[in-house]
C-alpha cells in the first residue's frame, strides 16, 4: 500500500513540480515513449543477458515483495516457536523414536498440520526437518556446535538465494543512469544529423534528448532503486524466522532451561514482531 502511494506522491511531484515552474509537459510526454523505449528495452536486455529464467522469475517475486511486504507476522514467529519446542520436547522426553514420524513426512504430521501457514513455506519445514534427522541418527553423539554450523550454513545458502532479486533490482539501478546517457546521445546524434532545421525545431530535438538523461536518473533512483532497498529489507525480515528456527534447536541440545531457549529465540525478531515472553511461555504450557 505504501509503495502505490509513494509511486503516485513521486510522480506527481516531479511532474506537477515541473509543470508549476512553467514547464511544459507536453514535450516530455511526446518524448517519453521513445526514450522509454530506449532505456527500458535496453535495460531489459541487460537483465535477460546477465540471468537466468529461474533468476528473472525471482526478480518477479522481488518486485511483488515491494508491495506485499513480509510474509511472517507475529503470530508466524509464534507458531514457528511453538512448533519448534513441541519438537524438541517430544525428542526429549520420548526419544528419537517419537520425533521420527513428524520429521520424515511433515506433510502428514498432526503436529505440523498445525501451522499451515509455515507449512507453505517448504525451505523452514526442511531446515526443521532435516536438522533434526541428522540429530536423530546420529544417537545424540554430535556436538551442538557442530549441528550450529551446519544450519549457520543451510541458512546463508538460502538467504544468499533470497537476495538476488534485490541485488538484481540494484544492477539495474546501477545501470539506468548510464543508459539514460545512451538514450540522449542517440538524440543528440539525431539532433546534429538535421543542424540545418529551424532554432525551434533543434529545441525541441534537444529538449526530447534531455528528457533521455531524466528518465534514466528519475528511473533508477526514483523508482528501481528504492524498489531493490524494500526488496533487500523485506528478505531480511523474512530470513528471521529461520534464525529463530535455529536458536531454539541449538539452545535446546545445549540442555539450556526454557526460559533461556526462549529468550534465544526472541532476541533476534524485529520489535514489530517480536512475541513477549509471556506470550511464548504461556503458549508452550500443557503443550
Amino acid at each position: 500500500m505504501f509503495a502505490v502511494i509513494g509511486i503516485i506522491v513521486l510522480i506527481a511531484m516531479v511532474f506537477g513540480g515541473f509543470a508549476l515552474t512553467g514547464g511544459s509537459l507536453a514535450v516530455v510526454f511526446h518524448a517519453l515513449p521513445h526514450e522509454m523505449l530506449i532505456i527500458g528495452g535496453a535495460g531489459i536486455g541487460a537483465l535477460l543477458i546477465g540471468n537466468s529464467s529461474i533468476e528473472l522469475k525471482d526478480l518477479g517475486a522481488g518486485v511483488g515483495k515491494v508491495f506485499t511486504g513480509p510474509r511472517y507476522a507475529k503470530q508466524d514467529f509464534l507458531d514457528s516457536m511453538f512448533l519448534v519446542s513441541r519438537l524438541m520436547k517430544l525428542l526429549r522426553m520420548e526419544g528419537p523414536v517419537a520425533v521420527e514420524p513428524h520429521i520424515e513426512e511433515p506433510a502428514a504430521s498432526p503436529l505440523f498440520a498445525e501451522y499451515p501457514n509455515l507449512n507453505k513455506d517448504q525451505v523452514l519445514i526442511r531446515l526443521i526437518c532435516d536438522t533434526l534427522r541428522l540429530v536423530v541418527v546420529s544417537s545424540g553423539s554430535l556436538e551442538p556446535h557442530v549441528v550450529e554450523e551446519v544450519m549457520d550454513q543451510a541458512i546463508k545458502t538460502h538467504v544468499y538465494q533470497m537476495m538476488k532479486p534485490a541485488e538484481g533490482l540494484r544492477g539495474m539501478a546501477d545501470a539506468l543512469p548510464a543508459l539514460g546517457i545512451v538514450a540522449a546521445v542517440l538524440g543528440v546524434v539525431k539532433t546534429m544529423a538535421s543542424i540545418d532545421k529551424p532554432p525551434e525545431v533543434l529545441g525541441a530535438m534537444i529538449g526530447s534528448a534531455l528528457v533521455g538523461t531524466f528518465l534514466g536518473v528519475f528511473l533508477a533512483y526514483g523508482l528501481v532503486g528504492p524498489f531493490a532497498n524494500r526488496a533487500r529489507s523485506v528478505t531480511h525480515a523474512d530470513a528471521a524466522i529461520y534464525q529463530v528456527v535455529k536458536q531454539i534447536i541449538i539452545a535446546s541440545l545445549h540442555g539450556y532451561p526454557q526460559p533461556l531457549v526462549i529468550e534465544a529465540a526472541r532476541a533476534g525478531i524485529e520489535h514489530p514482531n517480536q512475541p513477549s515472553f509471556a506470550e511464548v511461555f504461556d503458549g508452550l504450557r500443557g503443550r
